[in-house]
């Protein structure tokens, strides 16, 4: 089958990895945490830099976990991740979910967090995520929304960040919105047994506002993100450079608050 083609939108710029790096399975997987068994075989696709993947890893100490990533690069960071747990029963290659290099039935767990916003059909990803899946397994899929995400107080410039942010993303390939859609890809996939959900990571605490408005602040002039903003015509320094700004004036704020919704699904095949 031909590879379908999307741009990860963000790359994996430092203030790209300062956010993935932060990711566990207990503030990103805590849907799925509770249906793990010590002995199960997990795929973790669209693992980055490993953090949740080692989580999982500790969590089937019986079991195996495989991380797969599009971005060979990112893989290095991954392995000594688990390295530095003492984690034997966790592997990592690079892998495309629209075309996995795996037979049927093989995993008891196919997981994907913040992965399907990016791919180029998600439909089609989570068939080859359901193929790959054991009967009576568990594909289990996390995204966010970002028409859903809110904030205070508000201003003209966030405003802007959010559309330049839901274009670029559209423009590569992706929908930026997925979190809503998650349901709804996954009975078109052929999925029968769903359980819908969704959840939040909110930023209100001086540290927390500080950390989130730095990094995206950051995204905004430098990442791979800021790139394709410019090199397709949606933005220019000068508007980067201004909602850069928002971003820092926003997290000096005491009353500043940002919330950020994810629609989670558990699929059982």
């Amino acid at each position: 089958m031909p590879k379908e083609t999307a741009v990860y939108t963000h790359g994996h710029h430092e203030s790209v990895l300062r956010s993935h790096t932060w990711r566990t399975a207990a503030n990103s997987a805590a849907y799925l945490v509770g249906s793990l068994k010590p002995h199960m075989r997990v795929l973790d696709i669209g693992c980055g830099p490993g953090t949740i993947t080692a989580d999982l890893a500790a969590l089937v100490p019986e079991g195996h976990v495989t991380g797969v990533d599009h971005a060979p690069g990112i893989l290095d960071q991954a392995r000594a991740t688990a390295a530095e747990r003492g984690l034997d029963n966790v592997e990592f290659a690079v892998a495309d979910v629209h075309d996995l290099d795996y037979p049927d039935d093989s995993f008891c767990v196919v997981h994907a967090h913040q992965v399907l916003q990016h791919v180029g059909d998600p439909v089609r990803a989570l068939r080859e995520m359901r193929r790959v899946c054991k009967p009576g397994g568990i594909v289990a899929v996390r995204d966010s929304d970002y028409a859903a995400m809110t904030w205070y107080p508000n201003t003209p410039a966030m405003d802007d960040w959010l559309d330049l942010y839901r274009r670029v993303a559209r423009a590569n390939g992706g929908e930026p919105d997925a979190g809503r859609r998650l349901k709804s890809w996954a009975l078109e996939a052929g999925f029968t047994d769903i359980t819908a959900t969704a959840a939040t990571w909110c930023y209100a605490s001086e540290e927390e506002r500080a950390w989130w408005s730095g990094l995206w602040a950051d995204r905004t002039l430098a990442s791979a993100y800021a790139e394709r903003a410019v090199e397709g015509g949606h933005a220019d320094g000068e508007l980067l450079r201004t909602v850069s700004d928002a971003w820092r004036e926003w997290g000096k704020q005491d009353d500043a608050w940002f919330a950020v919704l994810h629609g989670e699904i558990l699929c059982r095949k």
